[in-house]
């Protein structure tokens, strides 16, 4: 979509994202984790089949199993009863076998009946209603995969699925990518901890507590800093430990240019910034950069705005894309369509929106109303939004048009 007319000195949101897409490592190693610790994980090596799937033919349901070619007007006798867990039998000519979902299919049988289309008469014996075929109802030995075919690639996330497809293998642990270390840093000698007094000029920390639940939401190991004051030496032997102890910083507040704004030449000192400002509206304060240790490869940084909804959009949009990079999960692309909005509002100059919506499906068409107030400070309507409406920089909302929605779905781990 058009971005429009970006604001001065700041980058695209599209060039963003892409440049921390691309700057993410992958964190080197491997660990074993069991299926019941494995869960939101990411596979540090290929997985292949150990064995066939399913392993023998198998009854798709309960019914009979028979060679077609004895079906006639005189009946089938049942000559075998077949549960689930049973070896495989043979079926004796003449006979058919009662047989249940999965059980494996009797040497000789070709077809399977389902129970609902067979009659018995007095003397016991199958007639078919209607017609049968071959192979009817009989899954294949090897039909899903062979022994030794691909299951799941390296990088893949563990999902429940995952793991239900590889406990069916026999398969009790997996290697994974170790767990992301992230440092966490809260800034700004405004801020207090919930269940602390409260007291004019006092703002309580909502960041740490979101940011600390979306980065344990997204498998990371992460090691809360706490609340750094607003002073120079504080901030640097803050970063400095976060630096030599994690794979990645994540830092709230302060990057801004004013005179209490210290972190900006901290970090400066500590590393750099490799970019500060995108065009977006909330987040414009969001900053990338890394910390250098002396060793060839710095640890990156995360700088995310203080108000907490630009930090939770700069997370969305921006940060996100960057952690699973470094964890190895492949990143898409933004999962977007366009839809109504039942409202109009004007557009912000310079900058794409990125507005807080509640979908309304009563209608024909889903159409898009504001979850709240819009003001970057405002959680209430991000804690209610089904997603985001973007609004590309200088373009109004006209009430009915349609304009692009991104699903909060989509972010969620």
């Amino acid at each position: 979509m058009s971005c429009g007319t970006l604001a001065k000195g700041l980058l695209d949101l599209d060039v963003a994202r892409a440049r921390m897409i691309v700057a993410a490592e992958p964190v080197r190693g491997e660990e074993f984790a069991t299926l019941e610790q494995a869960a939101g994980r990411v596979l540090a090596r290929d997985i292949e089949a150990k064995l066939d799937m399913p392993g023998v033919d198998n009854s798709a349901m309960d019914g009979y199993a028979l060679r077609l070619a004895e079906l006639s007007d005189t009946g089938l006798p049942v000559v075998l009863r077949v549960p689930a867990g049973a070896g495989v039998a043979i079926l004796p000519e003449g006979g058919c076998a009662r047989i249940f979902t999965g059980a494996p299919v009797p040497e000789g049988a070709d077809c399977v009946v389902p129970q609902e289309r067979v009659q018995l008469d007095e003397a016991g014996r199958v007639h078919v209603v209607g017609e049968a075929k071959l192979g009817a109802n009989i899954r294949r030995c090897g039909e899903e995969y062979r022994a030794g075919d691909p299951l799941l690639p390296a990088g893949w996330t563990l999902n429940a699925a995952a793991l239900a497809l590889l406990a069916s293998q026999g398969i009790a642990e997996v290697p994974v990518l170790p767990r992301l270390k992230v440092a966490l840093i809260s800034t700004g000698d405004e801020l207090i901890e919930p269940g602390e007094p409260f007291g004019p000029g006092r703002v309580y920390n909502s960041n740490r507590v979101m940011l600390k639940a979306l980065l344990e939401r997204a498998d990371c190991a992460v090691w809360d800093l706490g609340i750094i004051a607003d002073d120079p030496q504080a901030l640097r032997e803050a970063f400095a430990a976060a630096r030599d102890g994690a794979d990645l910083v994540v830092c709230t507040g302060g990057v801004s240019v004013g005179e209490e704004d210290h972190v900006r030449p901290v970090l400066d000192a500590l590393g750099g910034l490799w970019f500060h400002g995108v065009a977006i509206k909330p987040g414009k304060a969001f900053a990338f950069g890394y910390l250098d240790d002396g060793s060839t490869e710095g640890v990156p940084l995360i700088g995310l705005p203080g108000n907490p909804v630009a930090s939770l959009v700069g997370w969305h949009l921006l940060a996100r894309p960057f952690v699973q990079g470094c964890q190895g999960r492949n990143v898409g692309p933004l999962q977007q369509y366009r839809v109504r909005a039942g409202f109009s509002r004007r557009g912000s100059p310079g900058r794409r929106e990125l507005l807080r919506v509640v979908i309304d499906w009563q209608g024909d068409q889903p159409l898009a109303l504001l979850s709240g107030g819009q003001g970057s400070h405002m959680l209430h309507a991000a804690s209610q939004a089904h997603g985001y409406l973007m609004m590309a920089a200088d373009t109004d909302v006209e009430e009915g048009h349609e304009y692009h929605y991104l699903p909060a779905g989509q972010f969620v781990d």
